[in-house]
């Protein structure tokens, strides 16, 4: 039987997709410097950020993930303040940038890392309507300041790739690595009504 999935992060976003496919869950946010290396590429630094997390929570399975926005080669992550936000959705209008999520998965010490790339592109956007998406709170906590699962959509003219790997959590390379794993994907699983901790 899967044990219960360690989920080193503190995103909901993350939590509720694991949580719709009924896999046996528990959280437990990793304490990590999200802070990128001089000359670090963009998609090293996700990374290494999805192995640093994943090694930073115990637990037989483990899964770390970091998410990037990569526009012009150049990191857009969390913004600081609603400035910060505006700079970087101004940035983004009528462009195409890349949505960078790598995760890792640790069972039974073995590590299993996947990286998804995503193509994104906004539509353009005065500034009032970016101003008013701020006020929203949403952009805040969200890497290249805006979520494709809430209001965010209304900036979005297309994507091309993979709708999860946007939201912070592939979900194809998520069950992949769990069968490489050992720990097949089944539906039957959404039956369970909660974790059991402790469970093999």
């Amino acid at each position: 039987m899967m044990p219960a999935l360690v989920l080193a992060s503190a995103s909901p976003r993350r939590r509720q997709l694991l949580e719709m496919l009924g896999i046996p869950l528990l959280v437990s946010a990793a304490d990590v410097l999200e802070t990128p290396m001089p000359g670090e590429d963009p998609r090293a630094y996700t990374r290494r950020l999805a192995r640093d997390k994943a090694r930073a929570v115990p637990g037989r399975l483990v899964l770390g993930a970091d998410t990037t926005v990569v526009l012009d080669d150049q990191l857009l992550e969390k913004p600081v303040d609603d400035a910060d936000a505006l700079r970087m959705l101004t940035a983004l209008q009528g462009r195409t940038h890349t949505v960078v999520t790598a995760i890792c998965l640790i069972a039974d010490a073995v590590e299993r890392v996947a990286i998804d790339e995503t193509r994104v592109t906004f539509r353009p956007c005065s500034e009032d309507f970016l101003r008013d998406y701020i006020a929203t709170g949403e952009p805040l906590d969200k890497a290249g300041a805006y979520g494709i699962q809430g209001w965010g959509a209304a900036l979005v003219e297309r994507i091309d790739g993979d709708f999860f790997g946007v939201m912070g959590l592939p979900v194809r390379l998520v069950l992949q690595l769990l069968e490489e794993a050992g720990f097949p994907y089944r539906f039957a699983r959404c039956e369970l009504s909660s974790p059991r901790q402790g469970s093999s």
